[in-house]
């Protein structure tokens, strides 16, 4: 659409949010639930045979029924919007080939006030497991880098917006993501393919930056819904006005799964969703150069594309969300091992009873 110029109606816009938030939800409750939880529910020395989610439905069949209803939920309803809910296929250069059907809509409608009390209740276990884990947050994998996030006026925005890179010491500095290559940097180092991603006025390696949800909540004046907001704010509170505890991740994917159910609750409610004009009509191909951003669960995606005057995409650089974590990752992986294998520092790390024995 950048490329070719193209506008798209505001019911498309809407209908994109509500798919993007819907992933969002999804994906976040996976990540939680199957890959973050069975560690701390069980605790890290466990056998690692029992640590998954399969044991963690067994030993807790409540909590594990909520979350399997979630994902559910969020994997239907993207299903619902884009065709299917992996690799979905309604969104279309122009906007969307069609609108939600009220009966649909109305079905996720009925849902949607278990989704939030089934939210709030996973938020209640990741702050206790937060507040078991908190010599752990507070002392390992401490990091200070620079991250990239993306804002809306300094408002978390997951669908459009601004580069936003946030310094070490808290400062915040937007940038036109049409202007990437003045701000962001490629290095490729001698032990892998994959390049490390940095901030270009900082040079390589001092402003290697990470993505995803701490670069994201970092990145953030304020949440976009209220109940996201306030969870913004007791993480603020606890943690200061940037975070560089690797182990955060955890509590701010929990905040962008509250800003996504509420997100899906004020757009299920909308009469645009419902509105069959959700596409430009007369989108013809043409030679063109675009830019496009959007923050996935994983981090930020931003595509940049040359088509002929076919429309076929002849060239295309993208930066994915494991191009922008993956510099991040190793450096706090090295920090990491020598906090635990040079300074010994679990001999004086508590860790809490588990939950499940």
């Amino acid at each position: 659409e950048d490329a070719w110029g193209v506008e798209i109606p505001t019911p498309a816009i809407k209908l994109r949010k509500l798919l993007i938030n819907a992933k969002q939800y999804a994906s976040h409750t996976l990540h939680f639930y199957a890959l973050a939880a069975p560690d701390f529910l069980l605790g890290p020395m466990a056998d690692p045979a029992l640590r998954n989610i399969v044991h963690v439905i067994n030993k807790m069949p409540e909590v594990g029924a909520m979350a399997l209803k979630m994902m559910d939920f969020g994997q239907k309803l993207c299903a619902a919007i884009g065709g299917k809910s992996v690799h979905p296929v309604s969104a279309i250069v122009g906007g969307m080939k069609k609108a939600l059907d009220e009966e649909v809509r109305d079905k996720f409608l009925k849902q949607i006030e278990d989704q939030v009390e089934w939210t709030k209740k996973t938020v209640e276990i990741g702050l206790k497991v937060i507040e078991d884990y908190w010599d752990v947050v507070a002392n390992v994998g401490v990091v200070p880098t620079y991250y990239l996030g993306m804002t809306k006026n300094g408002i978390h925005d997951i669908y459009e917006g601004d580069l936003r890179v946030v310094t070490p010491d808290g400062g915040k500095l937007d940038y036109d993501y049409h202007k990437y290559l003045d701000v962001l940097g490629e290095h490729i180092p001698k032990h892998s393919y994959a390049t490390h991603m940095y901030y270009k006025p900082a040079g390589y390696p001092d402003g290697i930056y990470r993505a995803n949800t701490l670069a994201m909540i970092n990145a953030a004046d304020k949440m976009a819904t209220p109940l996201a907001d306030e969870a913004l704010t007791a993480f603020r509170d606890k943690l200061g006005p940037i975070s560089h505890h690797t182990f955060a991740y955890h509590w701010a994917r929990l905040i962008e799964l509250v800003e996504s159910v509420e997100m899906i609750a004020t757009l299920l409610q909308d009469p645009d969703i419902v509105n069959p004009d959700c596409k430009t009509l007369d989108v013809q191909p043409r030679e063109g150069e675009g830019i496009g951003l959007v923050e996935a669960p994983r981090g930020l995606l931003l595509y940049h594309i040359w088509s002929d005057k076919e429309g076929i995409c002849e060239k295309a650089n993208l930066l994915v969300a494991t191009n922008h974590n993956i510099a991040g990752i190793e450096k706090t992986l090295m920090h990491v091992a020598k906090q635990i294998f040079e300074d010994n520092i679990l001999d004086n790390i508590k860790l809490p009873e588990p939950w499940i024995k």
